[in-house]
């Protein structure tokens, strides 16, 4: 199955759209065509479905850096969809994966209870450190209450 996502004039992404391969042939100016024709709307571009960040998931050739979106930007001259919006000013865009990242990279996560945010102001990544649940033991743990019916006299 093929997608294809609806862009504006200024190429952001309106919504994706699957397009059986029958009617596109894995072709994408027969499914723009085909597209415009029944959407009455010239602004077309093939999206893949499994492509995340420069990657494509099952090992294939990634298709113009990321699966299309609503918050995505088609570049025609990098030829990828990308984030439209920056999400701190400090950080770049990377033209391979198609997102904006920190100027330096976060920390490895080294704990399920650890994560970073990033902190503009100090340029850096701020630990948080989340306290684990805590684990019941069988002597914690609150007795079924019984029915009337379920006592012995």
């Amino acid at each position: 199955m093929a997608h294809f996502a609806k862009l504006d004039e200024n190429n952001n992404v309106l919504w994706v759209t699957p397009l059986q391969d029958s009617i596109c042939n894995d072709d994408e100016q027969t499914g723009i065509d085909y597209l415009t024709k029944v959407h009455n709307w010239p602004f077309w571009k093939k999206t893949s479905y499994n492509t995340f960040k420069g990657t494509h998931l099952t090992g294939g050739t990634p298709f113009r850096a990321n699966y299309a979106g609503i918050g995505f930007v088609y570049d025609p001259d990098l030829d990828i969809f990308k984030e439209k919006n920056k999400t701190f000013q400090s950080w770049s865009m990377n033209n391979t994966t198609g997102r904006f990242e920190a100027p330096i990279p976060m920390p490895e996560i080294t704990a399920p209870n650890i994560r970073y945010t990033w902190n503009e102001s100090t340029q850096n990544w701020d630990q948080i450190v989340e306290p684990l649940p805590e684990e019941t033991t069988p002597e914690e743990t609150t007795p079924e209450e019984t029915t009337p019916e379920e006592t012995t006299p």
